[in-house]
């Protein structure tokens, strides 16, 4: 089945909204709830700062530095003693983006590697963000424009940040009570989807499937110009994708396939990976969670349990447990 990534967001609207889960998921609700965190790994967070409270209309909610103990949970013990940020959109909601210090990898180019590749944000209006950000220290590498070849009401633009990170707004042009795109609810609203770089997306997609409950299935092959470029291929080079919903509407995992010969996040040692580094998601309970932790979970989130894993692509992610 060919299908595009507009039927693919489609597909998985129409699952959240009624309940039903879409083709190949497991009879249970996924065990992952929301996306909590998206983390930046920056090489100057101030200037992280700057660009996101500026131009994306984020503000700063805790400044502090990195524990030993939260380090040691992500198998980075290099980020003990690093500064960090936490921002949230002006909606005021819990989802916050969040930039760690770390040492610059020479030579990093964004979407060429393995691991976490971009960060998507619902927005009110991606042309109207656009004309804004021209003079921003973002550098725009695609759109806006509409998914599925200019069809759907599904509009996005994509950009890099000041420490590498690739950031996709999207918006829904069309009825968004029907959409799964959540309401921005402001200019800038939150992360909804994460994006994950694979060098296959069928495995990936059954382990995650087998560990939290996704959908396994829903690969399909399509053009994607924004990673094409990137990685210096031509425009119409076919990319295999996939799409699996959380639990809660308006939260996404996109699983992207990238060609072989490509390789594992460059970082240094002891670091979080440059760019898109980390993913928190929100479990009700990690004891669900049958997976192996870099370590025993802490308790640095107000006294909530958390645990970080390697993925299959050699992504780090964060489970915290919230019930929700």
């Amino acid at each position: 089945m060919n299908l595009t990534r507009r039927q693919l967001l489609t597909m998985a609207g129409a699952a959240a909204l009624t309940g039903i889960r879409t083709s190949g998921a497991e009879d249970a609700a996924p065990v992952i709830s929301r996306i909590k965190y998206a983390t930046i790994g920056a090489p100057d967070v101030d200037a992280v700062e700057r660009a996101y409270t500026q131009w994306l209309g984020y503000s700063v909610v805790e400044k502090t530095t990195v524990s030993a103990t939260m380090a040691n949970s992500w198998g980075t013990p290099d980020a003990a003693g690093r500064p960090f940020i936490l921002m949230r959109p002006a909606t005021g909601e819990d989802v916050l983006i969040r930039a760690v210090e770390t040492d610059a990898v020479a030579g990093y180019q964004a979407m060429t590697t393995h691991g976490w590749n971009a960060f998507e944000i619902i927005v009110n209006d991606v042309d109207d963000l656009h004309e804004r950000m021209l003079e921003s220290p973002f550098r725009h590498i695609g759109g806006p424009a509409n998914l599925g070849g200019g069809n759907s009401s599904i509009r996005a633009a994509q950009y890099i940040g000041p420490a590498g990170e690739v950031l996709y707004f999207n918006c829904e042009t069309g009825d968004r009570a029907e959409s799964a795109l959540p309401d921005p609810g402001d200019d800038v609203g939150r992360t909804n989807i994460v994006i994950l770089a694979a060098p296959d997306v069928a495995e990936t997609m059954a382990f995650y499937g087998t560990a939290f409950g996704l959908p396994k299935g829903g690969a399909f092959p399509t053009p994607v110009g924004v990673i094409a470029r990137a990685q210096g291929l031509p425009e119409d080079t076919i990319f295999t994708m996939g799409f699996s919903r959380l639990r809660e509407r308006g939260n996404a995992v996109e699983f992207d396939g990238y060609p072989q010969g490509t390789g594992p996040r460059p970082h240094a040692a002891g670091n979080l990976p440059p760019g898109n580094a980390l993913v928190s998601f929100n479990v009700d309970s990690l004891d669900a969670v049958k997976v192996d932790y870099v370590a025993e979970p802490i308790t640095e989130y107000g006294g909530r349990r958390s645990a970080t894993f390697v993925g299959p692509a050699g992504e780090l992610v964060e489970l915290i447990e919230q019930a929700r």
